[in-house]
């Protein structure tokens, strides 16, 4: 794949993962009464937004779209259920999360750093504003511990 595409690719897959992710915590915290459910629901909601911007950027250039693999998908769930077995708290969700996004946030800034050069406004424009997303629902989830 072209570099500058790259980018907009890891954008896909890091939102395509985290909208899983968050969809699988939210069914586990269904009969539960965490306060921190909206907050989950505003989150992935502006993840699937990215989600559905970034593959129209790539089927419009006729990019091969990847998403998370089933063992990934299968590792989080198992994850997912493992932490809120053990602890369902705001504060161990929102623990969970922070790290979830900033693993996520870290895939970013390293391929925006890789390919600056080969970017175009656009791109680096999607992706500044991803990271800046993420930062803001990083600082929030931190109000959670």
């Amino acid at each position: 794949m072209e570099e500058k595409f790259e980018l907009i690719e890891q954008i896909h897959h890091d939102a395509a993962m985290g909208s899983y992710t968050i969809e699988k915590l939210l069914e586990d915290l269904k009969e539960k009464d965490n306060k921190i459910k909206g907050y989950l629901e505003d989150i992935l909601k502006q993840y699937q937004q990215y989600q559905e911007e970034t593959e129209k950027i790539l089927e419009q250039n006729n990019k091969e779209i990847s998403n998370p693999s089933l063992m990934s998908k299968m590792g989080s769930a198992m994850g997912i259920n493992k932490e809120v077995k053990e602890d369902n708290s705001d504060s161990a969700i929102a623990d969970m999360m922070i790290k979830g996004v900033s693993t996520g946030s870290v895939e970013i800034e390293k391929k925006l750093s890789q390919y600056e050069k080969a970017l175009d406004k656009e791109h680096k424009k999607i992706a500044k504003e991803y990271l800046k997303f993420q930062e803001k629902a990083i600082n929030h989830l931190k109000e959670y511990l």
